[in-house]
């Protein structure tokens, strides 16, 4: 029996480490994940001011697993009713039971320019271009830079781009207008007010420019052009405007409603999906959410797992329903940072130090100690000497 886990992020990840405690040892496990490496996106803009990081947070993917299969493979198309999957290079593989957990990619929604001029941030390699595009903006005495999108990864993007101006320039007002254009009414749209006004207030204090209701028509090589007719002439362009579906998912992010299920025995979490809870609520695209998803989804392949291995056992049973109930959210702002935690709205040193022990959290459940203190390092410096 072979179970099948494609994708090694969040959902990926969490999964398969769950499923390597509960599966009996003669099932097989396979992950297959294009790079072979787990990347802690929720961390990458760090890698924009501090390239350091990105020891901290890119981690091969045999390192944080005991007994799956880790294969590296670029999936290409899923026939989720016949449980096939093909790569690129053309091998097929045959499943019994399989989840897709391939993320998503960033949507340029068709928006002519956008592709070509706008980076997005998924990647190290993205992370790399950013910064490196930025310090020669500074270099060259540019006017200004466009952050196009002001959901988390674009208000982080913003944030870290403020910080490391002031670190290369000091406290003055020579550097580039950082201009953070979102079509919606306010910033971090689809979370509370007061979580909102936290993070406008800490954009603003670093001198970012908040532009709402505006909505990107097109981009070329030195402006960003607005559905209203506005030009907005810029030295750079960086895009987190949205995400969309993976090419072997036909770029579609499929809804899925409480069990998850793409067909009878395939899985799809995520940001690969649109995932509606047992509540009726939609889910939002997130880590957090995705590490919970992983846990429901593992209950329910080791149930069908054992109801196989008992022949004789008529009914198939029922998934496990996925309920979401997020603790909190947080969100960096350069040096800042924003949390909100129930109903709590929390910034500076408290809200940094939420925003480093959830990064390192998360690293220690993965099986990455050492790159968790690291990263704390990276976030809060080290412990004061005694």
């Amino acid at each position: 029996m072979r179970v099948l886990v494609l994708g090694g992020g969040y959902a990926g990840l969490a999964l398969t480490r769950r499923l390597e405690d509960r599966l009996p040892p003669d099932v097989e496990l396979l992950l297959v994940d294009d790079t072979g490496e787990h990347l802690v996106l929720h961390e990458l803009h760090r890698a924009i001011r501090r390239p350091s990081i990105v020891e901290a947070i890119s981690i091969p993917l045999a390192d944080v697993t005991y007994r799956a299969d880790v294969r590296t493979g670029t999936v290409a198309e899923i026939d989720a009713d016949e449980r096939v999957v093909t790569l690129a290079d053309g091998e097929q593989l045959e499943y019994d039971i399989g989840a897709v957990c391939l993320g998503a990619e960033t949507a340029d929604y068709g928006i002519p320019g956008v592709e070509e001029h706008g980076t997005p941030l998924k990647t190290v390699a993205d992370a790399e271009t950013i910064r490196e595009e930025f310090l020669d903006v500074l270099e060259r005495s540019g006017d200004r830079v466009v952050i196009g999108g002001a959901g988390l990864s674009g208000i982080q993007v913003a944030g870290e781009l403020a910080a490391l101006a002031r670190e290369q320039l000091g406290d003055t007002d020579d550097g580039p207008e950082l201009c953070l254009l979102e079509q919606k009414t306010s910033v971090a749209p689809g979370f509370d007010a007061e979580f909102q006004d936290a993070i406008e207030n800490a954009l603003r204090e670093s001198g970012v420019d908040i532009r709402t209701e505006s909505v990107v028509a097109g981009a070329s090589e030195d402006a960003v052009e607005l559905a209203a007719g506005e030009r907005i002439e810029c030295d750079q362009f960086v895009w987190t405007g949205g995400i969309t579906g993976r090419t072997a998912l036909d770029g579609e992010r499929p809804v899925v409603r409480k069990t998850l299920r793409l067909a009878d025995r395939t899985f799809v979490l995520g940001d690969a999906a649109r995932v509606v809870d047992a509540e009726g609520r939609r889910v939002p695209a997130s880590a957090q959410a995705a590490v919970r998803e992983a846990a429901v989804v593992a209950e329910s392949m080791v149930r069908l797992v054992e109801h196989d291995r008992r022949a004789a056992e008529l009914f198939v049973p029922r998934p496990e329903p996925f309920r979401f109930d997020s603790p909190g959210w947080v969100v960096s702002v350069g040096d800042d940072a924003v949390a909100q935690i129930g109903p709590a709205v929390l910034t500076g040193r408290a809200a940094v130090a939420a925003k480093a022990t959830t990064g390192a959290s998360y690293l220690g459940s993965v099986g990455a100690v050492g790159r968790a203190v690291d990263l704390v390092y990276e976030e809060l410096g080290p412990p004061p000497s005694e």
